[in-house]
């Protein structure tokens, strides 16, 4: 395993910057931005000129041929020849990124029972994957774990991996400190770094919820007006992308919908279930994978059904103030499908469009996302490619 130390881009180790700029950039930024600017073109538009860089990006040709030989000598891009000819003038001498030549470890901590991870390459295509059993641990023995499956992964790549990407449970703070995680047991663990030191190579963590939105937003094709991407598995958690810009809230805590009260006993007149954070009745013990399996287990298919449907009402309604004060058109499910691509979606959309108004809940989206259980993994990506280039 070979790991290529390239300039970071990100303020920290966490999920450090926006998806889309959404402040001015001061001067001692700007050449950072700048070069951002060009990575995002070559990434998103393929091989271009010097020429076109700069009509595309608006950057003077000075800069765009500054930054190019800079890239070129971190081995980033390459030139690739001169464009057929067509027309008037010297042949432009094309640059693209050496996409195929690097790779990326990114790593999915939301299931109950695994810790899932793969080798992707910079376009997001799964190049191979590992994962670890949790059986049960928390705390130290899980990040012993943790790291144990970064290092499958990074000796499985086969090419120079550039950054470690994590989707992690929990609330993270913008230098990758999982400040609290209680499924997990981890509490004020600064990950990002002690994994970027112990395995050599840098690490980038932020709320898995986040990288699935992330992952949606740059390899899914979902929208970034408004989108929450709901994932359901030891826990729930949100994502949410408003105006193409990622929601973060005062302590990096925005879309925790899942420690949210939402029942107040047990439908019997028992207490509400307990929660891992130690309050009762919280969205979590009725959404989540374990919970949901253990609502339907023993049961025949049409009890089953309705039991899946009556968690997706009670979704419907945690939901519909966030759908409604938000704007949002798209809400996408990560999780297993088989428990929530069903009765459970139906009823939470259906009540949704009950709760909201005509012109917010008659054209709401509500979906499967559209990378499946990878979502996260791709998101995971997204995260090395901001923190390491400066790409989303």
């Amino acid at each position: 395993m070979t790991t290529v130390a390239f300039p970071s881009s990100s303020t920290g180790r966490g999920l450090g910057r926006e998806l889309r700029p959404t402040s001015k950039v001061l001067p001692g930024h700007a050449r950072a931005h700048n070069r951002s600017m060009v990575l995002q073109h070559l990434f998103h538009s393929g091989p271009t000129s010097r020429a076109d860089l700069a009509r595309s990006t608006s950057l003077t040709r000075v800069t765009v041929s500054d930054l190019v030989s800079s890239l070129l000598e971190e081995g980033i891009v390459e030139e690739l020849g001169t464009r057929p000819a067509g027309r008037v003038g010297k042949p432009a001498t094309l640059v693209g990124m050496r996409t195929g030549d690097f790779r990326i470890v990114a790593v999915d901590l939301a299931d109950d029972a695994w810790m899932r991870g793969a080798v992707l390459s910079l376009t997001g295509a799964v190049v191979t994957r590992r994962s670890v059993a949790l059986e049960g641990r928390t705390g130290a023995e899980a990040l012993e774990a943790l790291e144990d499956l970064c290092r499958l992964l990074l000796a499985a790549a086969d090419r120079p991996v550039i950054g470690v990407g994590i989707g992690s449970p929990g609330v993270i703070d913008s230098l990758g400190t999982v400040v609290e995680a209680p499924n997990r047991g981890w509490y004020d663990v600064p990950l990002a770094m002690d994994l970027t030191e112990r395995l050599g190579v840098a690490t980038h963590v932020a709320n898995d919820a986040n990288t699935a939105a992330l992952g949606e937003f740059t390899f899914g094709g979902a929208g970034g007006s408004g989108l929450l991407v709901l994932t359901v598995g030891q826990g729930v958690g949100a994502g949410i992308v408003v105006d193409g810009a990622l929601v973060h809230g005062h302590r990096h805590a925005a879309g925790e919908i899942g420690h949210v009260t939402v029942v107040d006993d047990d439908g019997a007149g028992g207490p509400a279930p307990t929660c891992a954070c130690g309050r009762r009745g919280c969205l979590e013990t009725l959404l989540s994978v374990p919970a949901l399996r253990r609502r339907i287990a023993g049961l025949d298919r049409d009890a089953a059904d309705a039991e899946l449907a009556a968690v997706g009402r009670v979704l419907g309604i945690a939901l519909a103030p966030v759908v409604g004060a938000l704007n949002l058109s798209e809400v996408l499910f990560s999780g297993p499908p088989e428990l929530l691509d069903g009765p459970l979606r139906a009823a939470a959309l259906h009540t949704i469009q009950q709760r909201t108004m005509a012109v917010i809940g008659a054209e709401l989206q509500m979906r499967m996302a559209s990378l499946g259980e990878d979502v996260a993994l791709f998101g995971a990506a997204v995260l090395v490619l901001s923190g390491q280039l400066g790409v989303t």
